[in-house]
C-alpha cells in the first residue's frame, strides 16, 4: 500500500513577500514585485528590470547574519524559507534524524562576474589569449570559499546541517521545473517508506550579469523597462517575455500517519506527481505540447483524479509567446470541455519568474488558495490572445471553490512537472 504524504509546514522568501502571509496578502491585492534592477548596474542591458528580494536578511528568521555573510543569496533564501517551514511544522524532535531528509531543486550560486572579468583582462594583454595569465590572476584574487558557494548542492548541505537531517540528501537542477521535481521526488521517497519527513523546495538567484546576458541572448526577457510593474503579462497578446526573479520556497512533506499522530498542522495532501520530457529542443517546448500534455495526464492518474475534479491550475505562465500558447493548448487537450470552466492563473505576473524556486512557491500558493477559497489573479491581462483562450482570472482575485489544485512547471531543456494537491 502506498503511503500518503501531507504538507505540514510552508515557508518562502520572495520578491512579493518574505513570509507566506505577506506573499498571499500581496497576491490578493494584485501587487507586483518587479522594479528596476539594483543588484548590479543593468543600465547597459536590453533588460533593466527584475523581481528582487529587497530589504531582507536571515536575521528575520532568527539566524545570525554574520554566519551567512559569505554565503550565496540563494543559500540564504533557502535557509530563510526552510526555517519558517520547519518552525511552523513543529516536526523537529518528533522524527529520527535518519528518517528525515532534504530534497531541493536549487540553482547555482552567485557568479563572481567582476573577478572573472579581471581574470579575462589579465588573459588578453597584448591581444592574444594568455591562459597562464588567466590562471595566475585567478589564483591571486579568487576566494575558494566563494567558489565553493557557487555549487548548486550547497543549500541542501547547509539545510541538512541546520536541522540534523541525516536521511536522503539530494539536489536536482532541472531549470524552471527544479523545485516542483524535487517535491515530487521527495514525495516518492516517503511513499516508498525510505523516510518519514522530507524538507523540500528550491532556491535560486540569476539576477547577475551572466544570467541576464544569457536570457537576453535567448530573447526570453521582457524589455518593458519603462513599466516594470506591467512587464510580466502572461497570456496577454502583447507579452514580450518573462521577468527574472529570485527567492526560495520550502515545504515540509510528512507521512500522513506520522503527522496525524503528533497533531501536526496539515495544509493539504500531495496527491499526484507527473514528470516528462519533451525530447524535442533545448530552448523550446514541443509546439503541440506533447510533454506538457503527458505530464498533466500522469499527475492526474497518479492522484486518482478525473479532469473534472480539478478546481484550479496555477500555470507555469511565463509571459513568453511560446510557453503561454503551448501551455494553454495542453490544458485544453487534457481537460476537454472542463477547460472552459477551469480557472487558470499565473502568479508570475506578480512575483516574476523565480526559476528553480518557482514551482515550490506556486505549490504554496495553491495550498493557500485551497485554504482561503480564493484564486490569485493574473495581473496585467489587458488584450486577449486568440491562441490563449482560457479563464486566466484576469487582474482581480476571485472567491471560488478550490478543493483540488494543480501546479505546472515547465523548464528549458523540455523538463515538465505537474503536481496535484488536495485537502485531507
Amino acid at each position: 500500500m502506498r503511503r500518503r504524504v501531507v504538507i505540514t509546514g510552508v515557508g518562502c522568501v520572495t520578491p512579493l513577500g518574505t513570509t507566506v502571509d505577506s506573499l498571499w496578502a500581496n497576491l490578493m491585492d494584485g501587487k507586483s514585485g518587479v522594479g528596476r534592477t539594483t543588484i548590479f548596474d543593468a543600465s547597459s542591458f536590453p533588460t533593466k528590470i527584475s523581481a528582487e528580494v529587497r530589504d531582507w536578511s536571515v536575521a528575520a528568521v532568527g539566524l545570525d547574519p554574520t554566519e551567512w555573510d559569505d554565503r550565496s543569496r540563494h543559500t540564504c533564501f533557502a535557509a530563510g524559507a526552510a526555517q519558517q517551514a520547519i518552525t511552523e511544522s513543529g516536526v523537529l524532535g518528533t522524527v529520527e534524524p535518519t528518517r528525515f531528509g532534504v530534497y531541493l531543486g536549487a540553482g547555482e550560486g552567485s557568479q563572481d562576474f567582476f573577478n572573472f572579468s579581471q581574470m579575462m583582462t589579465a588573459a588578453v594583454q597584448g591581444g592574444d589569449l594568455d591562459l597562464n595569465g588567466f590562471v595566475t590572476e585567478g589564483l591571486k584574487i579568487l576566494d575558494p570559499q566563494a567558489e565553493l558557494e557557487q555549487e548548486p548542492n550547497m543549500p541542501v548541505g547547509y539545510l541538512a546541517g541546520m536541522f540534523d537531517a541525516q536521511g536522503p540528501n539530494v539536489n536536482c537542477l532541472t531549470a524552471c521545473a527544479a523545485s516542483s521535481q524535487a517535491i515530487g521526488e521527495a514525495t516518492e521517497i516517503i511513499r516508498r517508506g525510505e523516510a518519514d519527513v522530507m524538507l523540500s523546495g528550491g532556491a535560486h538567484s540569476m539576477i547577475h550579469p551572466f544570467g541576464v546576458t544569457g536570457f537576453n541572448l535567448l530573447t526570453a526577457l521582457s524589455e518593458r523597462n519603462d513599466e516594470p510593474e506591467r512587464a510580466s503579462r502572461p497570456f496577454d497578446k502583447n507579452r514580450d517575455g518573462f521577468v527574472l526573479g529570485e527567492g526560495g520556497a520550502m515545504v515540509v512533506l510528512e507521512e500522513y500517519e506520522h503527522a496525524r499522530k503528533r497533531g501536526a498542522p496539515i495544509y493539504g495532501e500531495l496527491l499526484g506527481y507527473g514528470t516528462t520530457a519533451d525530447a524535442f529542443r533545448i530552448t523550446d517546448t514541443h509546439p503541440e505540447g506533447r510533454g506538457a500534455i503527458s505530464c498533466l495526464k500522469m499527475a492526474l492518474k497518479d492522484a486518482g483524479k478525473d479532469p473534472t475534479d480539478i478546481d484550479y491550475i496555477n500555470a507555469h505562465g511565463t509571459s513568453t509567446a511560446v510557453n503561454d500558447r503551448v501551455e494553454s493548448l495542453a490544458i485544453r487537450q487534457v481537460f476537454g470541455t472542463h477547460a472552459d470552466k477551469l480557472p487558470v492563473s499565473s502568479t508570475k505576473s506578480m512575483t516574476g519568474h523565480l526559476i528553480a524556486a518557482a514551482g515550490a512557491t506556486e505549490l504554496i500558493i495553491c495550498l493557500m488558495a485551497m485554504k482561503h477559497k480564493v484564486l490569485p489573479p493574473t495581473i496585467n491581462y489587458e488584450t486577449p490572445d486568440p491562441e490563449c483562450d482560457l479563464d486566466y482570472v484576469p487582474n482581480t482575485a476571485r472567491e471560488a471553490k478550490c478543493d483540488i489544485a494543480a501546479s505546472n512547471s515547465f523548464g528549458f531543456g523540455g523538463q515538465n512537472v505537474s503536481l496535484v494537491a488536495g485537502g485531507v
